[in-house]
């Protein structure tokens, strides 16, 4: 019974703690919770310094946001708020003051509580990249691997190790892994924060998948490689461990014999002084207890991130082609018709495919529209009804009409534009007639050899193939454009080659000569006609 009224008292007592200790967050969802993290960072600012009103007036004065209009009557309120919550200490320090009204203005004074200084820098940290994506510190698990190695010969020497160094190495090798293992939680909750959205673009998805395939695998990597390294030197270093930590504490006890001198004081000694932080450090690389360790689930966690990019993946891939895979819905359905009377089989398929009768009223569908006969009512396309039939019942429309639109801007952009294809056209048929009969020596231009290549097509198709006593002839080859006065003439002579040179390429017409000269203009009245 004893037993049980102990255990009983200390349950209430570590609760009681736990409440206080979750108390000093209440600042933070307070209503004015921005005043009060504007006061708690003038006292994080400071070291072991105690502050009246009159002092935080003038620190929050120089500082902008809320904190720099409260007067001091509710600063006095927010600071009293921050006492009963244990952020804040009332300071014992005696107040020297010249007047009466000195020491009333001067006489409460604060200073701050060590879990207040913890909660708030904790809050600033979040407020600061909470949402940001870190880099995992990967260089720091060689340092970590070095670090053991060198602790693993120090423990294995002759004599045993020196205490200072053997301080120096544990106490630089925590801190490493500190914060790599700080690094890692942080950007795999990042990134499960990121594939958990579903409504990645493809930029964001291009982007996360490279940083998959080519980040996570290379830290991935990193890790399994140094892993079974750093386990084998934990082995090495734990039969020596307990001798080489007492060892450390007989040459620098540090805080440590606060905690013998006072029992009742907790003491939170330095990384890498207990041997509960060494178990620590063995759990993250080696299984044990029958749990898996933290390089384990490393790995399945990347395993799973590259699962939910393919389901992305997919999802990105169904709603680009417009389908969406209906093969569970369809089996479900097949289940429920083979289970089903032939009544509630009919209502099925009604339900199912619409197939009602010919009782649904409505406006005729565009008739450019095609819908196939198998598609149902419920996912068929919609029918807009205007809003005059449908609110009054009469498509007759109200009110003035709108004026007509003025497309006179347009009409004079598209008048310009076929005046420069006029232009263009006319500069090319006035270099043909120039280079006619010399076009090996002229290099033409990109026009004039569409226009070209166009007339001599055109004089191809209309020639006739005739054949005299000895060879082949062209007869009627030729094109003509009346409206532009040009007309290209072809005639077959064998053995000489003609070369169109352009600055597009050039080309060679084998037993074939070209001439272009000018084509007799349509008269006004005949173009009228």
């Amino acid at each position: 019974m004893e037993g049980n009224e102990r255990k009983t008292a200390q349950g209430e007592e570590t609760g009681a703690e736990a409440w206080q200790r979750l108390s000093a967050y209440a600042y933070l969802s307070a209503p004015e919770r921005l005043e009060y993290v504007a006061v708690m960072r003038v006292f994080c600012g400071t070291l072991l310094a105690d502050l009246s009103v009159p002092d935080l007036l003038a620190k929050l004065a120089g500082t902008e946001g809320p904190g720099a209009t409260l007067d001091a009557e509710t600063l006095t309120r927010r600071l009293e708020e921050l006492v009963r919550w244990g952020n804040l200490l009332r300071s014992t320090h005696s107040v020297r003051a010249a007047s009466i009204t000195e020491y009333q203005r001067s006489r409460s004074r604060y200073q701050l509580s060590k879990l207040g200084e913890r909660v708030q820098r904790d809050a600033d940290e979040v407020l600061a990249g909470a949402d940001a994506a870190r880099e995992v510190s990967s260089e720091l698990l060689a340092l970590v691997d070095r670090g053991l190695r060198e602790i693993a010969a120090m423990a294995a020497a002759p004599g045993g190790a020196d205490p200072q160094q053997a301080l120096e190495r544990i106490s630089t090798l925590f801190v490493q892994f500190a914060e790599f293992a700080e690094s890692v939680r942080d950007f795999y909750a990042y990134l499960g924060q990121v594939l958990a959205r579903y409504d990645l673009d493809t930029a964001e998805y291009q982007g996360f998948k490279d940083l998959l395939l080519d980040y996570v695998e290379a830290i991935t990597e990193d890790v399994s490689f140094r892993a079974p390294r750093i386990a084998a030197h934990l082995d090495s270093i734990w039969p020596h461990l307990p001798a080489l930590l007492a060892r450390i504490d007989a040459h620098a006890a540090g805080i440590g014999a606060l905690a013998d001198a006072l029992p009742e004081t907790r003491v939170q000694r330095s990384r890498g002084r207990d041997c509960a932080d060494w178990e620590g450090l063995r759990e993250w690389f080696t299984v044990t207890g029958g749990h898996s360790s933290q390089v384990d689930q490393l790995r399945d966690a990347t395993l799973r991130a590259l699962q939910s990019l393919l389901a992305n993946a997919k999802r990105m891939l169904r709603s680009a082609s417009g389908e969406m895979s209906r093969r569970k819905d369809l089996l479900r359905l097949a289940a429920w018709f083979d289970a089903a009377e032939p009544d509630e089989a009919h209502d099925l398929a009604v339900a199912a495919f619409g197939l009602y009768g010919a009782r649904h009223l409505g406006v005729a569908p565009d008739p450019d529209r095609s819908v196939p006969a198998y598609v149902s009512w419920w996912t068929g396309p919609v029918v807009e009804v205007p809003v005059a039939l449908r609110e009054r019942g009469s498509r007759a429309p109200r009110g003035r009409a709108a004026a007509a639109e003025d497309h006179s801007a347009q009409k004079r952009r598209l008048v310009e534009q076929a005046r420069q294809q006029a232009e263009a056209r006319q500069a090319a048929v006035d270099e043909l007639r120039s280079a006619s009969g010399r076009f090996e020596q002229v290099r033409l231009s990109a026009p004039a050899m569409r226009l070209l290549l166009e007339l001599l097509t055109t004089a191809l198709g209309n020639a006739r193939l005739h054949k005299d006593a000895h060879d082949f002839l062209l007869e009627g080859a030729q094109a003509a454009d009346a409206d532009l006065g040009i007309r290209l003439t072809a005639w077959r002579t064998p053995g000489r080659s003609t070369v169109f040179k352009s600055v597009d390429g050039d080309l060679t017409a084998d037993d074939l000569t070209v001439a272009v000269d000018s084509a007799s203009r349509p008269a006004v009245g005949e173009a009228s006609a």
